[in-house]
């Protein structure tokens, strides 16, 4: 199992879209949130993805949320690791190639 990390722009997005949908339902929320920590956590066991738009990423799409989870297969420590770098509405606009 490969380790999962959560960039710090991925640990924003996810306060955000937390933010956002508790204003109208808490719940909702929550579920939501935990949907995309539980398929990050899951690249760890098996990293599903499809190339991404952005050279060098994979994308990985949540089943009944309109979200992705952007991510980089990179080595840390000498071990492979499963590097989460956004996570991003599916009508919000991907950012440019760097």
């Amino acid at each position: 199992m490969r380790p999962v990390l959560w960039s710090k722009e991925a640990h924003e997005h996810d306060l955000e879209i937390l933010r956002y949908i508790a204003k109208d339902s808490p719940d909702a929320a929550e579920k939501v949130v935990d949907a995309i920590e539980d398929a990050g956590k899951k690249l760890g066991e098996f990293a599903t993805g499809r190339p991404g738009r952005v050279t060098g990423t994979y994308e990985k799409s949540l089943t009944r949320f309109p979200y992705i989870i952007s991510y980089e297969l990179r080595s840390i420590a000498g071990r492979e690791s499963v590097v989460i770098l956004r996570v991003i509405h599916t009508a919000r606009d991907w950012p440019a190639e760097e």
